[in-house]
């Protein structure tokens, strides 16, 4: 996928014998031992690397690193495209830690959720887990990947952890130099890349406007191709591709967060996509079309002030979407389409809402979609739907309280056992009931 969670199958880890110490100006430096790399494989020699000598963490999970900022970015929203189909990830700051031993060394880690989305179908998630060393420079210490297919977990074999199965890796300098190189991943046989950094200080197009200080960077694979990545201040890692596949910095929060009230056109879009789509499932196309003219409206309003330039053309082609739908008076259609309305919608009120927020309301979405994939009779759809819901929970339950995270346990469990038991109609009626639970639910402060 579009993060290159590229194998390289069949090979043993093999450490390289290389000294554990040399001396650096007058004093002794600990060198991490290095894997073997795939033979043939054109890496840069050591003398260009800048993550050979041993990190030390005294405040691990701060990580304030201005171009992989993890521990200040509490939601990150990407969008674009892979194999010509929309292509979205959510990159959420979970709220626990862990801890991790290296080395000798014990080191808390923050904790991220990745997910990925292609074509409106969960594709990929992953747990990853971040560290920043007293030199500003973030290490990635591993990941849990679940790469899906159909409604199924297909592959988990991206699955890393430093000290397990290979060191630690640099995935940011903490002061990053034109010709510095680099490994994010350093695992052969579970995960490899190496970077080498080509630009600093580039002026980007970002979400609302220019940025000052981007870096551009050359990263290197496993089998031997290459990707651009860039990287923005304030944003982290911002644009990901390959000329035809394409990931794309949408909108990040706090970075672009505003102290002020979610705009009425705003309410009106997303409290009106949930109108049309009850009202396309009840018959009531005199209401629905009322109601997607004043989102129109709404729209038009809203769209000519200060919006992220991503997600503006996608917003104005799904509500072009939703109105043929309901002028056509296709159930099907017009439910879909408002699902997508009111996604698009959330995500532009993560500027002005608490994250946790945002998320039970997608969380409400994904719900919605298990309901329509059930009428649909996708039963891999119907299976993938699922998988996002217990996702998203991870993002939330800690902001409930106990009584409503016992609910949404409760809930969810009944959903996935229909799954389990291959009952559609079940799980359509338990995400029924999940989105009366969650129109109830206020997250605790």
């Amino acid at each position: 996928m579009i993060r290159d969670r590229l194998l390289t199958l069949g090979g043993t880890l093999a450490v390289a014998v290389m000294a554990t110490a040399i001396f650096m100006t007058g004093c002794s430096t600990r060198l991490i031992p290095q894997p073997e790399v795939p033979t043939g494989l054109q890496v840069a020699p050591d003398a260009n690397r800048v993550d050979l000598a041993m990190p030390t963490f005294s405040h691990p999970t701060e990580i304030t690193n201005p171009l992989f900022p993890i521990s200040r970015q509490a939601s990150v929203l990407m969008l674009g495209q892979v194999g010509g189909l929309p292509f979205r990830t959510e990159v959420t700051l979970l709220p626990e830690t862990r801890v991790i031993e290296w080395e000798g060394q014990r080191v808390e880690v923050a904790v991220s959720q990745y997910s990925a989305y292609l074509d409106g179908k969960i594709t990929e998630v992953a747990i990853d887990l971040y560290a920043q060393a007293d030199d500003g420079s973030v290490w990635y210490f591993g990941e849990d990947v679940f790469d899906f297919r159909d409604g199924a977990i297909v592959v988990t074999e991206g699955t890393w952890l430093a000290g397990r199965d290979g060191p630690a890796a640099m995935i940011m300098p903490g002061n990053p130099q034109v010709g510095d190189v680099y490994r994010p991943e350093n695992a052969p046989g579970f995960v490899f890349e190496q970077v080498t950094v080509s630009a600093i200080g580039q002026s980007l197009d970002g979400p609302l406007g220019p940025i000052a200080g981007g870096m551009i960077s050359d990263e290197l694979h496993a089998d031997g191709t290459h990707e651009q990545k860039i990287f923005a201040p304030g944003y982290g890692e911002f644009l990901t591709g390959d000329g035809i596949d394409l990931e794309a910095l949408a909108l990040a929060v706090p970075t672009d967060a505003l102290s002020a009230p979610v705009p009425t056109e705003l309410t009106t879009l997303s409290d009106g996509a949930l109108a049309v789509f009850d009202a396309a499932a009840a018959g009531a196309w005199t209401d629905a079309s009322t109601t997607a003219a004043d989102m129109a409206a709404a729209w038009e309003a809203y769209r000519g002030g200060d919006v992220p330039r991503l997600i503006e053309p996608l917003m104005t082609d799904a509500l072009d979407v939703l109105g043929s739908a309901v002028a056509s008076q296709n159930a099907a259609q017009t439910r879909q389409a408002a699902i997508e309305v009111a996604r698009f919608a959330f995500d532009l009120q993560l500027r002005y809402r608490p994250v946790v927020e945002v998320d039970l309301a997608r969380m409400d979405l994904w719900a919605a979609q298990l309901i329509v994939d059930e009428a649909a009779g996708d039963e891999a759809a119907f299976r993938a739907d699922a998988f996002a819901l217990d996702y998203v929970r991870d993002r939330v339950v800690h902001a409930l309280n106990a009584a409503d995270r016992v609910a949404v346990h409760s809930a969810l469990g009944a959903i996935q056992g229909a799954v389990v038991e291959g009952d559609m109609a079940a799980g359509a009626e338990g995400a029924g009931q999940l989105r009366d639970l969650l129109a109830g639910l206020t997250p605790v402060s």
